[in-house]
């Protein structure tokens, strides 16, 4: 019995104990997921706890412990609960029998890498632009934490059913687009890079790059010529190491969305005439203007300035139009610690245009990240010169370390990440930590198939009666409703976290129980439905690792 089974179970005792109460209009918007059961704990407590019935006792005008006791009574003698208990003022606590928990095991090898999928957002198709760095040079570490994040999040989503289109807005148009081909020219002109410029070796190699391509006569082109040569090639150039470093990290998109299209196109001039046709703008000492005052921003916003020239801003809605325009229902962009004060003016541009705030466009504000190695801080990548680069995590501790580092802590805390610890091979490394108990999972396996264990050969759900086996039962049940809440947070450190919790309870469960015999003791039921709970929670293991982007080995 999984908790889903038990919130249907309870949610139709609570509209029978409404309908005899004659309280029915008060629960008439609850749903079975407004039935929440938690494992509490104290697993003295039982398996699972709900607080349900403080929640609804009051609009249906019943005392709380009175109603937790009438559901109590409904509900007991249902098969697969042992026991119930009402505690506090109004909590319920269940006991599963053995049985009833154990089956779980099954369940969850039979749905393999489907187990922990959902259909919260069935039909919803969600635009997720992350990283988006300027191709200006290497990407940081801050866009590096949002690659990682943002994978795994859009792994978070499509589990929970959403239709997930990965997008980086490639920022092709604008000054520092211009700073940039200075820098190139300078580099290739052996002077010093420009004081607005870009340094680091990556500039010259860049430099070298073009001028080879290009040939002599690159030399010989007047300024603004050349200017639009190393301009167009360099930044070709650096896009096309930013997506290969991108890939070898394991996170590819399905949209590059360049900037320049939206001046290209007129999308600028059609998201201000929409604009206009619903009021909003206004002309003030030459200027356009989005009256974004009346959607909460702190000030009204300049579109076109008096010379005719485009504000970045306009760029903002012109693309989150077109986002809109290609059929998203919810616009999700990961921007980093010094785009904060974005918020107010992007939450109004969307309420402009008549959408919802916090449903069709979302905004993630991440923050730093530091490396530290050696208890010191790494302030200088050896290529980019000023910044700590994705390629420098990777070299010094590979991808999956890499990766599960940025993913495992809440996007709005900084980070530090201690490179030593992630290079070891101990349990103090929290992935080396969970894959080594999944590739402890796989080994078990080919242990037992040598001492003729096979799942098989019998499933008795009732003999997972050991108390490690009732923990490591419990926490399997979750795997669910923490891919669900991760998507519904938009927090995939959620996954991470829970899969260490697992993790630990495998191992505590294997030092416990037995799933091969020992010398000449036979094999029977005992040994084969642990080798199923062993495959389960390998299973999801396996499960959490990819949602996390991370792999998952089968031997280490």
């Amino acid at each position: 019995m999984t908790p889903d089974d038990l919130s249907r179970l309870l949610f139709e005792r609570i509209l029978d104990a409404a309908n005899a109460h004659s309280a029915a209009d008060s629960v008439s918007a609850l749903t079975a997921s407004d039935v929440v059961w938690e494992r509490p704990k104290n697993r003295d407590h039982g398996d699972w706890a709900s607080s349900v019935a403080l929640k609804v006792a009051k609009p249906m005008g019943l005392n709380p412990r009175e109603l937790a006791t009438e559901l109590a009574d409904a509900i007991a003698g249902t098969p697969g609960i042992a026991g119930i208990e009402i505690a506090g003022p109004g909590f319920i606590n269940v006991r599963l029998d053995a049985a009833a928990a154990g089956a779980l095991a099954k369940t969850i090898v039979e749905a393999g890498a489907s187990y922990g999928n959902g259909s919260h957002y069935h039909g919803v198709t969600m635009n997720l632009e992350f990283v988006s760095a300027n191709p200006t040079g290497p990407i940081h570490m801050g866009g590096t934490r949002w690659a990682a994040v943002g994978d795994s999040l859009a792994r978070v989503l499509q589990a929970a059913g959403a239709d997930v289109t990965r997008e980086y807005y490639f920022n092709d148009h604008g000054a520092q687009i211009d700073r940039f081909a200075r820098s190139l020219i300078a580099a290739h002109r052996g002077e010093p890079a420009p004081e607005d410029g870009y340094g680091g070796a990556y500039i010259l190699d860049i430099a070298l790059r073009v001028a080879a391509a290009y040939g002599p006569s690159i030399d010989d082109l007047p300024d603004e010529e050349c200017q639009e040569v190393f301009r167009s090639m360099g930044v070709e150039l650096m896009f096309g190491e930013i997506k290969a470093s991108l890939h070898g990290f394991g996170v590819d998109f399905d949209v590059f969305f360049h900037e320049d299209s939206l001046h290209e196109n007129r999308a600028v001039e059609r998201a201000v005439e929409k604009l206009r046709e619903l009021g909003h703008i206004f002309e003030l000492d030459g200027a356009t203007w989005l009256r974004t005052t009346d959607f909460g921003d702190d000030k009204d916003r300049v579109i076109f300035t008096s010379d005719g020239r485009a504000a970045y801003f306009a760029g903002d809605l012109a693309y989150f139009l077109d986002k809109r325009e290609r059929g998203f229902d919810r616009c999700i962009i990961m921007l980093g610690a010094d785009h904060h004060g974005y918020l107010g003016r992007m939450m109004a541009m969307c309420a402009a245009f008549g959408d919802e705030p916090g449903v069709n466009l979302e905004i993630m504000i991440g923050q730093m990240v530091f490396l530290v190695r050696e208890g010191q801080p790494m302030r200088m990548s050896k290529r980019a010169g000023t910044i700590v680069t994705l390629e420098d995590l990777v070299e010094a501790v590979g991808n999956d370390a890499g990766r599960y580092a940025l993913v495992r802590s809440p996007i709005d805390s900084h980070l530090e990440i201690d490179l030593d610890l992630l290079a070891k091979r101990t349990n103090d490394n929290p992935v080396f930590y969970v894959q080594y108990a999944h590739a402890r999972t796989c080994a078990v396996t080919r242990n037992a198939e040598s001492a003729g264990v096979a799942m098989s050969d019998g499933f008795a759900p009732d003999l997972l009666d050991h108390d490690s086996e009732s923990a490591l039962l419990g926490a399997l049940q979750e795997f669910p409703r923490i891919v669900s809440q991760a998507a519904q947070l938009r927090e995939p450190h959620r996954v991470a976290r829970y899969i260490e919790e697992v993790a630990g309870l495998y191992h505590r469960w294997y030092d416990s129980c037995r799933v091969i015999p020992q010398g000449d003791e036979p094999v029977t039921d005992v040994h084969r439905t642990r080798l199923w709970l062993n495959a389960a929670t390998g299973q999801v293991l396996r499960n959490g690792l990819t949602l996390t982007g991370v792999s998952a080995p089968e031997r280490m």
